[in-house]
């Protein structure tokens, strides 16, 4: 199915129907040991959205996107790619730096590996360690780095192969809250640069609505999508003003609910304002 976009041009909106990037239909994930990762998925996803994956633990977040990479195969149905062999990066919920490299040598890695050498990669290197803001850290070891450096460090080494899909499995889940804000201030502003298709996976819904275009609620056993969420507020207003507007707070509330129907649990109650 297409979606309808919008594309904006001197201040006059013009509606143009665009296929999919990505098309997935009725896929199926069953592992070895018997277990249904995911059951009869349908999922569009669009050139330069920003989608993120919503839901429990167990409900299929992360197996898509690695039936998205090609690190593993559906059991039964199909993953069309409008575009064949798009360049991906991958983030993974741990840094998975080594150690015994410093975050120079950390970034060129994939480039390494494609047969590019260190000086002909140090021009891309060096542009995405500015990128994540970590310019003046290239000859520092990860032992050296914070926790939300060292995430910085590997969303570096997704963006030095400039990917058109971005694929982020919970990377700032096992953050403290403070850095976490501040990462997903960056993303926001990094994404808007790039333009690039960003598939996100998450446990929380505040991340979710001030991150996405679009929040996909999945439900688990047998994984699946039960609720699809847009939200309209503009990629240029994804800043710390955003969390405090009403429009947040009640695309959070109506996030909060489905992913509530999706655990099989009643929706919460609103508390009242005013006096009684």
């Amino acid at each position: 199915m297409n979606k309808i976009a919008t594309l904006r041009t001197n201040e006059t909106a013009v509606r143009v129907a665009t296929p999919p990037l990505v098309t997935l239909r009725g896929v199926d994930k069953v592992f070895a040991n018997e277990v249904t990762a995911l059951r009869g998925l349908d999922l569009d996803i669009q050139a330069g959205e920003f989608l993120s994956l919503l839901g429990p633990s167990g409900c299929g977040k992360s197996t898509v996107l690695r039936l998205l990479s090609g690190l593993a195969a559906p059991t039964r149905g199909e993953i069309t790619w409008r575009t064949k062999c798009p360049e991906l990066g991958f983030v993974f919920q741990e840094p998975t730096l080594t150690p015994w490299s410093d975050v120079f040598t950390n970034v060129w890695l994939p480039l390494r590996l494609a047969g590019v050498s260190k000086e002909k990669a140090r021009p891309r290197v060096e542009e995405a360690l500015e990128q994540v803001g970590l310019a003046g850290f290239a000859k520092a070891y990860p032992r050296q780095l914070s926790g939300g450096m060292k995430m910085r460090v590997s969303i570096a080494r997704a963006l030095v192969t400039r990917p058109t899909v971005l694929l982020m499995d919970e990377p700032f889940a096992a953050l403290d809250e403070i850095t976490r804000l501040k990462l997903n201030d960056d993303l926001a502003a990094l994404r808007s640069a790039l333009g690039a298709t960003v598939v996100f996976v998450t446990h929380s819904v505040f991340e979710s609505v001030y991150l996405s275009d679009r929040i996909v609620v999945m439900a688990a056993r047998p994984g699946r999508a039960v609720a699809e969420i847009t939200v309209e507020a503009p990629t240029e207003s994804r800043h710390e003003g955003f969390r405090l507007c009403q429009e947040y707070a009640d695309t959070c509330v109506q996030t909060s609910a489905a992913l509530h129907v999706a655990m099989g649990d009643q929706p919460p109650k609103m508390l009242k304002s005013g006096m009684p």
